[in-house]
């Protein structure tokens, strides 16, 4: 075990990954020398010293049943949700990180060539200062062959090491968080960074390279950011943070982010290179196969603010979300009142109250331990005809009536049994 550690230290974490064919560790991971080792792929690693073979993510499943006891024995900590002793907030595994971006003239050089617009890494010019597995890695979650990029000086490879794909990067400057990713590829590459953004004379290279699967620009305060992270409310954010667990839970969810891999993850979205046979109509041809590319689908900034402005209000329970093969709700509460899940929409227009209602009757389906109550979240009152849809599917609303004010309209009794009965019916983990 301890020479699979050392290989993982040594390749770096992406790296050792797709060379076993293994995904990023969500629930479980090794706690050893005062990191942290995706669990699962380090057992299917070290498998080969057994018998000469390491096993695949599909020769065995991970958690707590398997992986988790086969590591206890061997004398290894393990982090997660029922991985015994831990760090509290050890449970949520997407990263957080925070980076300046902005502030300098430099900086914003560096953001308008490599952020406002796509870098062709597929080109000669770009690919020729790639290895082939780093340019696969690229190509894998961009196979158009161009990118947004981002990176680090080889002063952070410390904090750097602990991200992977799937993880969340805020861009700050100038007082805000000016936009948001979510991380693809990552990898050390000094040459690469090199030929994006050339470094002054006598100047220091960039070393760690991350490509951006999904990038949002956005204009968030620092003070809702720390209000969030429980800093100060005049943190400067002044250098490149990770953050982790709880903390990282309470930003992506508080800024309502909902990332590919998450969505992937829950299997509401194809991962990467996924192809499906779909039918031609009309065609002489059965079928063609299609590589389905997913929507922009990280951050809304209007929804964002109306969830954090009502989660303000809430003082006898936490707002929470789940992921599941619907998607990722916005609210979920489970308190004195019972379980109640909320979608928030940033219009009262009909598209949008449809929208409303179908997500909604989605999302209940998968809800943990069922729901009592749907609610649809409002920034100002519905039309006549827009509440009496939402009423008939026993839908609550509830909508914005005054700056930190929300008033509920609540649904009739008889309708909100009447389609509590279906809820319960139709609910995944009830069946």
């Amino acid at each position: 075990m301890l020479h699979t550690l050392a290989e993982y230290d040594g390749l770096g974490r992406q790296a050792f990954l797709a060379k076993y064919g293994f995904k990023p560790a969500r629930s479980y991971l090794i706690l050893h020398g005062g990191r942290r080792y995706d669990s699962k792929a380090i057992v299917g690693a070290a498998h080969r010293h057994v018998n000469g073979r390491a096993l695949g993510s599909g020769d065995f499943s991970g958690g707590a049943a398997t992986v988790v006891p086969v590591l206890t024995r061997l004398g290894f900590g393990v982090e997660g949700p029922q991985a015994g002793p831990g760090p509290a907030d050890s449970s949520f595994a997407t990263r957080l990180l925070v980076s300046p971006a902005f502030g300098s003239a430099e900086s914003r050089r560096h953001w308008k060539d490599t952020l406002d617009q796509l870098v062709p890494f597929a080109e000669s010019e770009y690919a020729g200062s790639l290895t082939g597995e780093q340019l696969g890695l690229l190509t894998k979650f961009h196979p158009g062959g161009e990118a947004r990029f981002w990176g680090a000086t080889s002063g952070h490879d410390a904090k750097m090491a602990e991200v992977s794909s799937g993880d969340v990067v805020l861009f700050t400057g100038k007082n805000h968080v000016r936009a948001i990713g979510e991380i693809g590829a990552i990898f050390q590459n000094g040459s690469f960074a090199d030929i994006m953004w050339p470094p002054k004379l006598g100047g220091e290279s960039w070393h760690t390279v991350y490509s951006l699967r999904q990038f949002e620009p956005t204009e968030i305060p620092y003070a809702t950011l720390s209000a969030l992270l429980d800093y100060k409310s005049n943190f400067q954010y002044p250098g490149q943070l990770v953050l982790s667990g709880e903390r990282a839970r309470a930003g992506i969810d508080g800024l309502l982010i909902t990332t590919r891999t998450a969505l992937e993850e829950a299997g509401a979205m194809a991962r990467p290179g996924t192809v499906s046979e779909l039918p031609v109509e009309r065609q002489h041809v059965r079928s063609v196969t299609v590589d389905r590319d997913a929507r922009q689908i990280l951050f809304n900034r209007d929804e964002s603010a109306l969830v954090l402005e009502f989660c303000g209000t809430l003082s006898e329970t936490t707002a929470k979300r789940f992921a599941s093969a619907a998607g990722i709700c916005d609210i979920y509460l489970d308190g004195p009142d019972g379980r109640e899940l909320i979608e928030a929409k940033s219009r009262v227009g009909r598209s949008y109250v449809r929208e409303a209602l179908a997500q909604l009757l989605d999302y209940a389906r998968y809800a943990p331990g069922g729901v009592d109550r749907l609610t649809a979240l409002f920034p100002e009152s519905l039309g006549p005809k827009e509440r009496h849809l939402l009423h008939h599917y026993g839908i609550d609303i509830i909508h914005r009536a005054a700056p930190g004010v929300f008033e509920r309209v609540p649904a009739p009794d008889q309708a909100r049994e009447r389609m509590r009965g279906i809820w319960e019916s139709t609910n995944v983990e009830r069946l």
